[in-house]
């Protein structure tokens, strides 16, 4: 795949990395990424996309490899929502990010870590698991179960392709709106066919974030910034900068230096995200400690209702057993599914790139800033 390098300043023409598919996305990072002369360390997956091709996650490292300070931009966590992660990293390497890049600083690409849930248009792992709910301590007791259970049926049942919203309604009416998304959102380990599905074991994506992040030598850096990028929660085409550091810690102080005061905390109940378990930001935390920051750069799209929507549709599909890509019903749930995290338009395309080229900038410049080690 063939393609121009990008006037860095115009967003219209840059639109082009955003693609049709998983295959395309990969060909145009993996284009870029030559273009630029930049090494793609690929690591690939066991199993194969729906049209039979092949899935890895790449990682291109940029910068000197002895640097002490790294910025780790990630996509493709949540599968589908590589659309967008993948569009920022391309654009960024096309855009000449490699030629400026602070002294001393160097940035690690990683497309894709979930490369099955971007191929096959869905949110979960090959095993049906949420990788941001996977990253907690498997030889400890799983954790127990906060509400999910209560309403499992009403989300997922053999006989319905969308949620009983009149069970739903009932469990909001006693818990509140935001006892409703906490129980469905936060993260659960008793119903393996369910949404956000943690998991009974560390996934193939988690091992290899974390041989990864152990390959490129992370925790032995003096300054890290990590961001990984999201979509679906939040107002349509912005860019909600979220930060699960413990309140008032150094990384925290790290965000709102480097970032602004558009920086929100769940904790703190200022996100539109509420805590969760096991995400990958806990990870990252324990490789960043008090030498930098990491966040979740989260794109809105729709509203909840219509997010969660796709997503049952989209397990009820599945829970069917194997797909037929073909079938009208089939094409339509991952259309569905596609479009409530990956609004293809011009308007959420452009306002994507622009806020991702602007917290590429100040991660860089903030990384920089870190003289004193």
């Amino acid at each position: 795949m063939e393609l121009a390098r990008c006037d860095f300043l115009n967003l219209a023409s840059a639109r082009s990395v955003f693609c049709e598919d998983y295959a395309e996305a990969r060909r145009a990072f993996l284009a870029a990424a030559d273009g630029a002369g930049l090494t793609v360390d690929s690591r690939a997956h066991p199993k194969r996309g729906p049209h039979g091709e092949a899935l890895a996650c790449d990682v291109v490292w940029i910068g000197p490899r002895a640097a002490r300070r790294v910025l780790v931009l990630m996509a493709g966590t949540h599968g589908v929502e590589g659309f967008c992660g993948s569009a920022i990293l391309t654009d960024w390497v096309m855009g000449g990010g490699a030629d400026r890049l602070p002294d001393g600083v160097a940035v690690l690409l990683i497309h894709a870590v979930n490369p099955h849930g971007f191929a096959w248009l869905r949110r979960v792992t090959e095993d049906g698991v949420d990788l941001n709910r996977n990253f907690i301590d498997f030889s400890e007791p799983l954790p127990a179960d906060e509400g999910y259970g209560d309403l499992a049926e009403a989300l997922i049942a053999e006989a319905q392709t969308s949620p009983d919203w009149q069970a739903l309604q009932q469990y909001q009416l006693q818990r509140g709106r935001m006892g409703l998304e906490n129980a469905i959102t936060s993260g659960q380990y008793s119903h393996p066919d369910g949404l956000f599905y943690g998991g009974k074991a560390p996934t193939w994506s988690r091992r290899t974030l974390e041989s990864v992040s152990a390959d490129y030598g992370l925790a032995d850096r003096s300054g890290l910034c990590v961001i990984d990028l999201h979509t679906g929660l939040g107002p349509y085409g912005y860019g909600e900068l979220i930060c699960d550091h413990p309140p008032a810690s150094k990384p925290v102080s790290y965000a709102r230096q480097w970032f602004g005061d558009s920086v929100t905390e769940p904790l703190c109940g200022t996100s539109t995200s509420g805590p969760k378990r096991g995400l990958t930001d806990y990870f990252w935390h324990q490789l960043v400690e008090d030498r930098g920051c990491m966040l979740t750069l989260e794109f809105g799209t729709y509203p909840f209702d219509e997010i969660l929507t796709a997503l049952c549709a989209d397990h009820w599909l599945h829970a069917q057993g194997g797909i037929d890509w073909s079938a009208p019903h089939a094409r339509a749930i991952k259309t569905r599914l596609r479009h409530a995290f990956y609004p293809a338009q011009a308007d959420w395309q452009e306002m994507v790139l622009f806020r991702g080229r602007q917290v590429v900038r100040h991660a860089l410049a903030g990384l920089a800033s870190l003289v004193s080690w």
